[in-house]
């Protein structure tokens, strides 16, 4: 075994004993990440850092940058405040906003518990997209220790003048309904909730091409979404845009089945969204697993990380051919070799150590650079499903299977052309303050993407990013093995 291809993660399985099942190799998996992941944190002191993007050849070049040559800088942005998109970083600088009452599946972690995600989403839109970002981790909490939505709305609405979008993130809901709507409305520049609008944008890309393969048609699938928040309900409003008959899609929450008599939905207004699916899905009001699962194409789950939050006697149930996306993180609700004994053709997971992730990391960069290429007031609905259509022929165009229909984060040509696409969208639907060309669009972001990555290697090679060692990692898997034969036994 290669030392570099350790460090590059690539041979983890390799260390585990042969003896292990292949639910025992999943669960090894997923607390080797999680050990890892907090060892490299503490030894990189996380993983994001602040250089000059503009040169100082000497002690009057301080001049230049800052007093008093930058005071017509200040003076200019006053006058013209478009300006401030020029002669700053702005156009190219996103708020990673969030709360942290929702953190990936392990609920309210506290503001300053969601930085590690919020700085892991700023170094993907930097790796991927060439986009600058900056974790903002605040306090919502009111007197009584309940999250205020409006806090978060006036706190986006403050700082919108220091950048050029804002990437909502892990609010929990309701909330994440209203702060989102009102902010789409209210704001100066594009706001992007990116656990909606971007996992509903690559479940549908992903979606395109699970249907390609099974020979089946958008508007013809019945569908069961598992999960109603603000994923699943984002999910539901895109697949029905882009076709699906909403008369055929039946949503599971956590305590019941959405229909037109649902008390829980109706008579609360703070769940708006999910009333309004409640109005044009389910006809039947059907109330059972076994009714919504019988004969479905397609199964969408994001709700509670399993295993075993899908049953494999209700994939049993489902269509010849069926699709099954168990998204939920970092434990699908049913592991990919449990669906596809139960007879799943394709399944596709949110994880990268199985076949066919639903990443959101795929789109967002991307989405986003092209939004701040051309200036976009807002990120629509038409312009996240003009994504995942995007996502989807590139994936197609280099080859497809029941095991690979999305494209990984290691394919960087993905993301220009998407940034492309959804700046073309932005020009066509009207809401694009500036007219560039796709190849503009094009060229700029894979040269903004290419230099980030060779600057990136040049600090690795240098040793300004410290090389960890292959000691590190095994030393990780050992804990990890022995944690899991002490658990057996």
């Amino acid at each position: 075994m290669k030392k570099e291809s350790l460090i590059n993660l690539d041979q983890i399985a390799a260390l585990l004993p042969k003896e292990f099942t292949e639910e025992q190799i999943a669960h090894a998996k997923t607390l080797f990440y999680k050990e890892f992941s907090r060892e490299m944190h503490r030894f990189y002191g996380g993983k994001m850092q602040t250089i000059p993007k503009a040169p100082i050849y000497g002690f009057n070049w301080f001049n230049v940058w800052y007093t008093p040559g930058v005071s017509a800088v200040s003076t200019a942005i006053r006058d013209n405040q478009d300006a401030s998109f020029e002669l700053s970083n702005r156009n190219n600088q996103v708020a990673v906003v969030s709360d942290s009452t929702r953190v990936l599946g392990d609920g309210d972690c506290t503001p300053p518990g969601g930085l590690g995600v919020m700085e892991g989403k700023a170094m993907l839109m930097k790796y991927l997209g060439g986009v600058d970002a900056v974790a903002l981790c605040i306090d919502s909490k009111d007197e009584k220790g309940e999250p205020d939505p409006d806090k978060i709305i006036n706190f986006v609405k403050m700082v919108q003048p220091s950048f050029g979008a804002i990437n909502l993130e892990d609010i929990s809901q309701p909330n994440c309904f209203k702060v989102l709507d009102v902010l789409r409305k209210e704001c100066h520049i594009p706001v992007w909730h990116d656990d909606a609008q971007g996992t509903a944008c690559v479940t549908l890309a992903g979606v395109i091409n699970a249907l390609k393969l099974t020979g089946k048609k958008m508007n013809e699938i019945k569908v069961v979404l598992y999960g109603a928040g603000a994923s699943n309900t984002t999910i539901a409003r895109l697949m029905i845009a882009d076709g699906v008959d909403p008369k055929n899609m039946i949503i599971f929450d956590s305590r019941s089945i959405l229909h037109a008599d649902n008390p829980r939905y109706r008579d609360d207004p703070r769940y708006y969204v999910q009333w309004e699916l409640c109005k044009i899905t389910n006809p039947n009001k059907i109330t059972t697993h076994e009714e919504a699962f019988k004969d479905a194409d397609l199964l969408v789950a994001l709700s509670k990380p399993g295993p075993n939050t899908i049953s494999p006697e209700w994939i049993k149930l489902m269509a010849e051919k069926s699709i099954v996306f168990a998204c939920a993180n970092p434990v699908p609700e049913i592991y990919p070799y449990q669906a596809k004994e139960a007879g799943a053709y394709i399944v596709a997971t949110g994880r990268g150590d199985f076949p066919n992730q639903v990443n959101n990391s795929i789109c967002f960069p991307s989405i986003l650079k092209g939004t701040l290429m051309v200036s976009a007031r807002k990120i629509t609905d038409g312009m996240a499903i003009r994504a995942a259509h995007s996502i989807a022929e590139f994936a197609e165009k280099r080859g497809i299977d029941t095991e690979n229909i999305m494209p990984n984060m290691l394919e960087w040509e993905v993301f220009p052309k998407v940034a492309a696409d959804v700046a073309m969208q932005a020009i066509q639907e009207g809401v694009a303050l500036h007219q560039l060309t796709w190849d503009e669009v094009y060229q700029q972001t894979k040269q903004d993407i290419m230099k980030v990555r060779e600057i990136t290697n040049l600090l690795q090679d240098q040793g300004f990013i410290p090389q960890l060692e292959e000691e590190q990692i095994t030393r990780v898997m050992d804990r990890v093995i022995a944690k899991i034969k002490s658990e057996k036994c």
